[in-house]
């Protein structure tokens, strides 16, 4: 099995910022990416960022220039820094985990950034 945990999430204004971080732990073999995906209120789950273990990322535009996703393959855990946070950015951010073709998920934290 495959564990994730979150945290980091809370209430921040807007320009503010939060740094969301995940850990990984459990039958953890060849991850091919970890990254973050939110999904808020009434809307799909969206990718945020990913990065490979390759060490390439990948960010939405809504997010790019503000937000960086940063990975400790030796520790396998993968952070988020969050910066010029937006109201509309607030969601329930998910760690996601790939694995071959197996994809994994965190149970979610909380962001929200007021106006």
């Amino acid at each position: 099995q495959v564990q994730l945990v979150e945290s980091g999430g809370g209430l921040v204004q807007a320009g503010g910022s939060l740094r969301l971080s995940c850990a990984a732990s459990g039958s953890i073999f060849s991850i091919n990416a970890m990254g973050w995906y939110r999904q808020a209120p009434g809307k799909q789950r969206e990718l945020v960022a990913t990065a490979t273990s390759y060490g390439s990322t990948n960010y939405a535009d809504s997010v790019k220039g503000r937000f960086t996703i940063s990975r400790d393959n030796a520790k396998n855990t993968v952070d988020l820094q969050m910066n010029i946070l937006k109201p509309e950015d607030t969601a329930v951010y998910y760690c996601a985990l790939q694995i071959g073709s197996s994809n994994y998920w965190g149970q979610g934290t909380q962001v929200t950034v007021s106006s």
